[in-house]
């Protein structure tokens, strides 16, 4: 079935998860979870800070318990309308070879140009694309090879501000990056979340700060 209206609720209940049925990464884990709300997820490296979010996602789906939205099993919606529902900035961000203007407007194929430079100023990404000869119409390469790190999560973030998803999933996104670009994207970023479910994988402080628990 369709998902009706916006997501404003998640609950984890009772959740077991694993790879190898002899090493479970997650064990009766609940969690719920509110619009307007942020989630920081700490921990050392195998702890299941992306596996969470993977289930979330519904790459994967729980070995036991069930995660509810809007108070109803996820399995019951279906999966396109689930996750097309959801925001993703990675650590490596999914760039494709074409124009600024193509990559940010990927986040929902309809936006006029101006609702895609909009997206731009609201993350701060707009200062350096009209600093390209080409401005949006910059090509950036494979992979957004022609842009620095900063850069291409800069665009990321535009691109996921345009979609206007209700959940957002900022994974590590900010672990490869300078201080300038940083604060940059931080600033991209508390936009990104207001009004929305938010989950955050990090180890910089600086990026779980505003988290409304961690």
């Amino acid at each position: 079935m369709p998902l009706p209206g916006r997501i404003n609720e998640i609950s984890f209940q009772h959740v077991d998860f694993y790879y190898n049925p002899a090493e479970k990464i997650l064990s009766d884990f609940n969690l719920d979870v509110k619009q307007g709300e942020s989630i920081a997820l700490v921990g050392e490296t195998g702890s299941g800070k992306s596996t969470l979010v993977n289930l979330l996602a519904r790459f994967y789906e729980p070995r036991q318990g069930r995660i509810l939205i809007n108070g109803r099993d996820y399995r019951d919606y279906t999966l396109l309308d689930l996750q097309s529902r959801l925001g993703m900035v990675l650590q490596s961000p999914h760039l494709f070879s074409g124009s600024i203007m193509e990559n940010i407007r990927y986040g929902r194929l309809d936006a006029t140009d101006h609702e895609v430079r909009e997206a731009a100023r609201q993350v701060n990404a707009d200062e350096f694309i009209q600093q390209l000869e080409q401005g949006y119409q910059t090509f950036i390469g494979e992979g957004g090879s022609r842009l620095s790190a900063g850069q291409k999560q800069l665009v990321s973030l535009a691109r996921a501000v345009l979609a206007d998803p209700d959940i957002f999933i900022l994974d590590e996104a900010t672990s490869s990056i300078d201080t300038h670009s940083e604060q940059l994207i931080q600033q991209g970023i508390d936009k990104v979340m207001q009004g929305r479910i938010s989950f955050v994988v990090a180890h910089r402080l600086s990026t779980i700060r505003c988290a409304s628990r961690i």
